[in-house]
């Protein structure tokens, strides 16, 4: 038997690999072109599915959380990752290009109101799309939560998470002189913008590697090695979008704004050994937003596919159902 819980056993939570009934390019504009896909019913209670990164890309899992007979799910890559055009592009690719193109999705759609679910950065751009389209939104489902501040950036690109784990932290550091350590995301988008493609991915890779290792609660430390046109995707939009603060006005702005959030119900799950998005920000949400229902996992990281949290999310999503 196995001494902890294999992440595979997150598989007996969720329903069944479903096809899509729609799959589209949908053209955004600012020369994008994003990838659409719908799947489930059709008249179903659409839910809004929003990946993590910036840059992971949407993936036929995120379908199993949502029982297709009750839901049209609809997923998409965001601008310049996964099947969306250009890849690995950060031209017209802000926050506010991703709102946008999230209306421009629900338009094109015909969806009045939707659902929307999010982890990870997919929970900050649910949190945003939700201050600034209130009346489009129906319930918020948030795992991971990360609220896109200086002091989140610090924790795991500044050495908190690394005091857990210095050798992991170590290979992530040593890639950077030591001159240039007092600001590593800023030494990696150096790197990863350079123009030398083989470069890029190398050092991709290594970006990529540091936030993967310490996703599960479980982890090895060995981020294993992600193909290289992933990685660049993935570290290339995660550094443009952390040397921007996420390209909000003010550092804090989601906690300041909440108050949007009123009305709107919202469930959190988040895992209460998650070193990549630690708990507090999550805590500080809930208790700023008195429609939020505030579920702490115990056993579980920050991964989708924990157990603990792919259970309590299928769960999330049967309960609203039966509403």
């Amino acid at each position: 038997m196995d001494k902890f819980p294999s992440q595979k056993r997150a598989v007996q939570f969720l329903y069944p690999p479903v096809e899509p009934f729609d799959q589209r390019m949908l053209d955004v504009g600012d020369g994008h072109r994003v990838y659409v896909e719908q799947c489930g019913a059709p008249d179903g209670v659409p839910v809004i599915v929003l990946h993590g990164g910036p840059g992971g890309g949407c993936s036929p899992a995120m379908r199993r959380y949502f029982d297709p007979e009750t839901y049209r799910i609809v997923l998409f890559d965001q601008r310049g990752c996964g099947r969306s055009k250009p890849h690995a592009s950060v031209e017209s690719n802000t926050t506010w290009h991703l709102v946008r193109d999230i209306e421009l999705i629900r338009t094109t759609l015909g969806i009045e109101r939707a659902i929307v679910f999010g982890g990870s950065w997919g929970a900050t751009l649910a949190l945003i799309y939700a201050i600034t389209h209130p009346e489009r939104v129906r319930q918020l489902v948030l795992r991971g939560v990360f609220t896109m501040t200086q002091a989140e950036l610090d924790w795991f690109y500044g050495g908190g998470a690394g005091q857990f784990w210095p050798e992991t932290w170590a290979r992530f550091v040593q890639m950077i002189p030591e001159e240039e350590r007092d600001d590593l995301i800023a030494a990696y988008h150096r790197r990863l913008f350079s123009g030398d493609l083989r470069s890029e991915t190398h050092f991709a890779r290594a970006w990529s590697a540091w936030e993967n290792a310490l996703a599960s609660v479980y982890p090895s430390g060995a981020g294993g090695d992600a193909p290289g046109e992933y990685a660049r995707a993935f570290a290339r939009l995660e550094s443009h979008y952390f040397i921007n603060n996420g390209f909000l006005d003010e550092d804090g702005w989601i906690l300041k704004n909440v108050s949007r959030l009123h009305g709107i119900p919202g469930v959190i799950v988040q895992g209460r050994y998650d070193m990549i998005c630690p708990p507090q920000r999550a805590w500080d949400l809930a208790q700023a937003w008195p429609d939020c229902d505030f579920r702490m996992i115990r056993n579980a990281g920050h991964a989708l596919s924990e157990p603990g949290i792919s259970a309590e999310l299928v769960r999330i999503m049967d309960r609203i159902a039966r509403r």
